[in-house]
């Protein structure tokens, strides 16, 4: 529970051992499709939603096992489910068939 226009941080915790993983952060209004917020790599690339959403930032953590998502000046509207998702480098044949 957060004041009106109050911050908050959000924590995502994973095995750090995937290296070259993206960690996404997404949130989802009540009957809608998730939204795509802020992506944070492994390498400390740091990307955000294209619009940026403002006041939303993500940032790891030293240890590279956990991402943060903070809301600053939160409100009312910021009230939905929040998800976080791991997603590996997956790399393919290049091959023909």
């Amino acid at each position: 529970l957060v004041t009106s226009g109050g911050s908050i941080t959000l924590t995502c915790n994973y095995d750090g051992s995937y290296a070259s993983d993206s960690l996404l952060w997404y949130r989802q209004y009540s009957a809608s499709k998730l939204e795509f917020l802020f992506l944070v790599s492994e390498s400390n690339l740091e990307q955000p939603a294209d619009p940026p959403i403002p006041g939303v930032s993500a940032k790891l953590n030293e240890e590279k096992n956990r991402v943060y998502l903070e809301i600053s000046s939160a409100s009312v509207s910021d009230s939905a489910m929040y998800y976080c998702a791991l997603q590996p480098t997956v790399t393919g044949n290049p091959k023909t068939l």
